[in-house]
């Protein structure tokens, strides 16, 4: 409650910075907030073409969108939240202020920016739809529950990363590699039924792909916009949900502890 106060009562600064790193992503770029969409679009492109040489051609395009979409929402999170103390050391040295509102401000951003892009992935989503016969749930209604959730696992990613990187510089590098080998156990550009498919004779691999996080995040955006796509409601699925809200509180815990130090550690 006490951070929820202090929050609150520098709302006009955490703006400020969420809007000074929306701009600066996007100065002397002649595309400008497009480039949020392009990226995820190209690389969607990118794996679609090489998903179709190996073989998975049971994905649907729609899919794909949906978790590429997701998932560069949270790579930048992370990445925003990893220098977001490092980054401000001047400010944190020189100003009084609640430390939490730096990775919260480029979080903030990050929302925003992936905010603006569903804009833009509604209409494709719903182009590929049309094209092959799926229809949008009804369920859609519950999209920003999805998002809360979505939101409140990157906030607790880049409080998590904000305090190590003061502590361990290495953990920049480190992140990089641990985010390459993330995206390739997340269904970003698969779906659980190609996992189901492709598994054989280990009937655990699918529960076990869903004690990640991110799995249940992005099957619950894609359950909640196409039709006949069921979440999987399995105690794997309520584990990795109790994760999300365990790790919230850790991050959270971690950082209050390390931000006494950040200002002579920078």
């Amino acid at each position: 409650m006490n951070a929820i106060s202090a929050v609150i009562t520098h709302r006009e600064l955490l703006w400020n910075l969420a809007a000074r790193e929306l701009k600066l992503r996007y100065r002397g770029s002649a595309l400008g907030f497009l480039w949020s969409v392009l990226i995820p679009l190209f690389m969607a492109l990118i794996y679609v073409i090489f998903l179709r040489i190996l073989g998975g051609r049971g994905v649907p395009l729609a899919d794909i969108i949906i978790g590429v979409f997701a998932w560069q929402y949270t790579v930048q999170c992370v990445n925003a939240g990893l220098s977001s103390i490092t980054g401000s050391a001047n400010l944190v040295k020189k100003v009084a202020f609640p430390r939490i509102i730096l990775p919260l401000s480029a979080t903030l951003a990050n929302t925003i920016t992936y905010a603006m892009s569903l804009i833009v992935q509604f209409p494709l989503v719903a182009i590929l739809f049309h094209t092959t016969g799926q229809h949008f749930n009804p369920w859609i209604a519950l999209l920003p529950i999805v998002m809360v959730v979505h939101i409140m696992f990157n906030l607790a990613l880049a409080l998590f990363l904000a305090g190590i990187n003061v502590i361990i510089r290495d953990a920049q590098h480190l992140v990089g590699i641990l985010l390459s080998a993330w995206f390739f156990v997340s269904p970003v550009m698969y779906n659980m039924d190609f996992v189901i498919a492709h598994v054989g004779d280990h009937p655990w691999a699918p529960k076990l792909f869903l004690l990640n996080p991110l799995t249940v995040i992005i099957n619950a955006y894609r359950s909640v916009i196409t039709a006949d796509v069921p979440f999987q409601w399995e105690l794997a699925s309520y584990v990795s949900l109790a994760l999300i809200g365990a790790f919230f509180a850790f991050s959270y815990w971690l950082f209050k502890r390390l931000q006494k130090d950040f200002a002579d550690l920078l």
